[in-house]
């Protein structure tokens, strides 16, 4: 039964997002590592509105918009792969969530 380390990262900075992925893919065909993606995820437009003062009375500023981007890559098995790259001293511009599932092969009752 494989482990399957899904790997989402996120960053406001596309061309950096793409560029550090585009890496990680090719450290895991490098070393042969079963891997799926990156998978890119619809963009999300974040609007956080600003206001004058902090009691609320003054108004507000235009807001603040921005895109934050999102790929997932998942990684087959690979656990040590897996545990490097999750621990990769990434731009600060860029986050990492990772999630772990262990998978059962067809054929395996519950």
């Amino acid at each position: 039964m494989p482990f399957v380390t899904k790997l989402t990262f996120e960053s406001g900075d596309r061309h950096l997002l793409e560029e550090v992925v585009r890496e990680i893919k090719a450290d895991a065909a490098r070393k042969g590592v079963e891997h799926k993606g990156p998978h890119p995820q619809p963009p999300d437009d974040i609007r956080v509105p600003q206001s004058k003062t902090l009691l609320d009375t003054g108004g507000e500023f235009d807001a603040w918009n921005y895109t934050v981007y999102t790929r997932t890559i998942e990684i087959v098995g690979h656990d040590e792969f897996a545990r490097s790259v999750a621990g990769r001293d990434l731009p600060a511009a860029i986050s990492v969530e990772v999630e772990v599932e262990q998978r059962r092969g067809q054929g395996h009752g519950d």
